[in-house]
């Protein structure tokens, strides 16, 4: 049976229906139940402001795009926006997606922790970083009505332990990895449970290169912590675009 919540019809075809399921046998409750409710703010948004989007698509990236937090992609060396765009793709593409919209569900998710692009891009994307903030950090807030948020989080709980457990689900999703984090505010998680932690310092690394002290060997003296080995990681595992 379809779902109505807050006047909105859920997806309800195969893709939705399998999207679910994947998310369900892979995830937690807790992100299970946030990508419902992002699906819903972002599709709640677009009706505000008359934004025309594909629902399947938007669903497709609300349930993949923070599935590279879970435990199958802990030992990644990618971003983790990066491994679920990936994921989607390979979903997508195995469904007979078109190209163009294989790039859109990729796009959106690859870029929904990064502020300043997203709403320049297509619907899709612009609505999933919206979303995706409102569920986490109450972004855009009091762009929906109390009838609103009270029939979304009713269909899909979001209780009062759901701010320290997502923070949880984050560093744990990125703390094997902190050199992903570098330009994100996604250091943020790993800084909070982990306060010896030495963010990258952008300044330093500027500073301390093998131009400023002229080294042939390309090796970047003076730097320290997580930032030490950032060329060479950037180097060996570059971020990871969809193909064809």
């Amino acid at each position: 049976m379809t779902a109505t919540i807050a006047g909105l019809t859920l997806p309800d075809s195969v893709i939705a229906r399998e999207a679910t399921q994947l998310l369900r046998d892979t995830a937690s409750d807790l992100l299970f139940q946030h990508s419902m409710r992002v699906y819903l703010w972002g599709a709640l948004l677009a009706d505000r402001k008359g934004l025309t989007f594909d629902p399947e698509l938007l669903y497709a990236g609300a349930m993949f795009h923070d599935i590279g937090l879970t435990e199958r992609f802990h030992a990644s060396s990618l971003r983790f926006e990066v491994d679920g765009a990936n994921a989607a793709r390979d979903f997508l593409i195995s469904h007979g997606i078109a190209e163009m919209d294989v790039q859109k569900v990729w796009s959106a998710i690859a870029l929904h922790t990064t502020p300043g692009i997203p709403e320049f891009l297509h619907p899709e994307a612009s609505l999933l970083h919206v979303a995706a903030g409102m569920d986490v950090a109450g972004r855009s807030y009091d762009q929906f009505t109390v009838e609103e948020r009270e029939a979304v989080v009713a269909a899909y709980p979001r209780d009062e332990h759901f701010n320290e457990e997502i923070i949880d689900t984050f560093y744990e999703g990125v703390k094997r990895r902190p050199m992903t984090t570098f330009g994100t505010f996604n250091d943020d998680f790993i800084a909070a449970r982990e306060p010896g932690f030495q963010r990258v310092d952008i300044c330093s690394v500027i500073l301390h290169s093998p131009w400023a002290h002229n080294e042939p060997n390309g090796r970047v003296p003076g730097l320290r912590g997580h930032g030490a080995g950032l060329e060479a990681d950037l180097s060996v595992h570059p971020t990871v675009l969809p193909t064809p």
